[in-house]
């Protein structure tokens, strides 16, 4: 079975048909209960309240097959890390062949990722690891290689000074954490399995990292569109207890180059002209800024529609 019918009947198996007359967008996300699916689905029910865009979201198993779907025209747009659509492009990293029909459409907002645990296992921050074991592996969301090697790095430590204990993807990695399997979790702030995961073990913290420009330099290393940025405790950040350093990167709204340009544009504007109904319904968007959403990556191009939109607005690019 080739690609694109795999991932056309990875689509329909989720129950995502629709009358064959039925002008329907997809974004791609990683499985429920990820930051990227809650988002996702967010701004899709936001699309459809307020204009004639009618938008699903399409669960795939990661960040592979999410831009696999866009470049084989599967699905129309996917929220995901920049360094991974950069490196999707090239077909380097994880990917063995480049897929060119990806354009970036927006920047989103900040994401910053990190290892929780226990707050019962008195760890405070990353180095506390050392000797412990985290999630390794992830056959099935592999960009979590790098992030943890980041996030490692920020701490001092290596893969080799933890017991690396292999997790299949995101939601399995903190069920795991949970049973006691392995010592700490990969996942991104506010996402909705942290807080599952904390009411059902009793609290969970997640590790600080050491920001300098030495570490700097080392994250950038594993990929070059890593920063360090400062998170403060907020209700729907759950184990940020007080102000803590996280390995961030920026989200990215990515879409196909099947795309049309009035489409881009029609989701743009449903995107930027509702930032408050949108930042309401799930706090970490409240950082949409058109402002800023209009930022230059290595090696990824922005979608023609993109650039009109933005154009129009007299938003010019960033560095």
């Amino acid at each position: 079975m080739n690609i694109s019918r795999y991932l056309l009947a990875a689509g329909l198996a989720l129950g995502l048909t629709v009358p064959a007359t039925a002008q329907v967008s997809s974004i791609a996300t990683p499985p429920q209960g990820s930051v990227w699916n809650t988002m996702s689905s967010v701004i899709a029910g936001q699309a459809r309240e307020s204009s004639n865009l009618r938008m699903v979201v399409q669960p795939y198993g990661g960040n592979a097959q999410m831009m696999q779907a866009l470049n084989e025209g599967i699905a129309e747009f996917a929220l995901n890390d920049v360094n991974d659509a950069i490196s999707a492009v090239a077909g380097s990293g994880e990917y063995s062949a480049a897929l060119p029909n990806l354009r970036a459409v927006a920047r989103i907002n900040p994401f910053p990722v990190g290892l929780y645990v226990k707050e019962s296992s008195g760890m405070t921050k990353v180095a506390d690891l050392a000797g412990k074991s985290v999630p390794s592996g992830w056959d099935g969301f592999p960009i979590a290689r790098s992030h943890i090697t980041a996030i490692l790095a920020a701490g001092g430590l290596t893969w080799d000074d933890v017991k690396q204990v292999p997790v299949p993807e995101l939601i399995r990695g903190s069920d795991d954490m949970a049973s006691g399997r392995v010592d700490s979790a990969f996942f991104a702030v506010g996402g909705p399995k942290v807080a599952e995961i904390d009411a059902s073990v009793g609290g969970v913290r997640f590790l600080a990292v050491e920001a300098n420009d030495e570490n700097l330099a080392k994250i950038q290393a594993v990929r070059p569109a890593f920063y360090f940025s400062e998170i403060a405790p907020a209700p729907a950040r759950v184990g940020v207890e007080e102000p803590t350093m996280f390995v961030t990167w920026d989200n990215v709204l990515l879409a196909g180059s099947h795309v049309p340009d009035e489409q881009v544009k029609s989701f743009l504007a449903v995107i930027f002209d509702n930032v408050e109904a949108i930042g309401t319904a799930y706090p970490p968007l409240r950082a949409l800024n058109v402002e800023t959403a209009y930022k230059s990556y290595p090696g990824l191009e922005y979608h023609p529609g993109a650039v009109a939109f933005f154009e129009e607005r007299g938003i010019k690019q960033s560095k």
